[in-house]
């Protein structure tokens, strides 16, 4: 009798399941044919509800997006004046983001990535890097007042996460507030993408060069969940900033 093999996972040589983790080109190839169940096409409920944590009293910031896609998040913390700089592998997500949302853009090379381009909104508040995430850093826009990480820790494949969250950290600048948006939920009946990313795992990655604060957990299991066999998938909202020196 055969058995379905649950969202996410694969059989290994010896009919184990184990995880897929998908490549750049995998991934190019969701935007491709149109498999961006993750893109949601509203501002993000829990980035206005906590704005104010990234922006620590601070106007006109500079804030970094990674795994940006077209969210509608890059606008909205534009109009409201701030600079955004996102990186994202798929240029189809970049120039849907430009068409979508009506505005004028150039592009021009990265010296630093081969091959890599910027594309960059006429006012110059939106620049959005087309490259794999981990060729860029911060040599190439320098570091960060705040960084939005909504789909993006979660979307990484497990093995990769701490260089992943090196390469935040070296992004920050110094009095940087990190809003990070993570899931959590049993993966025994799924994995990812997107990736449980519990407390215990931030913990984990982070605690070392890094305060963690817990700001909300809620309830966000929706259709999509359920068809994916799921009765509970746990959104967390969470505060990371550099320790001081003193703190280390």
């Amino acid at each position: 009798m055969s058995t379905e093999i649950p969202k996410g996972k694969k059989l290994n040589r010896y009919g184990e399941l184990e995880n897929i983790e998908l490549t750049v080109e995998d991934w190019i190839t969701c935007w491709e044919k149109k498999h961006i169940g993750f893109h949601k096409n509203e501002i993000h409920r829990l980035l206005k509800k906590h704005l104010n944590t990234i922006l620590n009293g601070r106007k006109q910031i500079t804030i970094f997006v990674p795994l940006c896609g077209k969210s509608w998040d890059i606008k909205w913390f534009r109009d409201q004046g701030h600079k955004v700089v996102g990186v994202e592998v798929c240029k189809i997500a970049i120039e849907e983001f430009f068409t979508e949302q009506n505005l004028y853009y150039t592009k021009e090379a990265v010296p630093e990535i081969p091959g890599a381009e910027v594309f960059k909104s006429a006012d110059g508040h939106i620049s959005l890097y087309n490259c794999d995430v981990f060729d860029f850093s911060s040599l190439i826009a320098g570091k960060f007042d705040g960084i939005w990480d909504s789909n993006s820790l979660i979307a990484i494949n497990p093995p990769d996460r701490c260089r992943y969250v090196k390469l935040m950290t070296s992004l920050m600048a110094e009095g940087c507030c990190y809003l990070l948006d993570s899931y959590t939920f049993n993966e025994n009946l799924i994995t990812g993408p997107p990736f449980s990313v519990p407390k215990d795992t931030i913990e984990g990655l982070y605690a070392q060069s890094c305060n963690i604060q817990w700001m909300e957990s809620i309830e966000a299991l929706g259709e999509l969940q359920i068809s994916w066999g799921l009765d509970s998938f746990i959104e967390e909202i969470y505060l990371i900033t550099l320790k001081t020196s003193a703190q280390s």
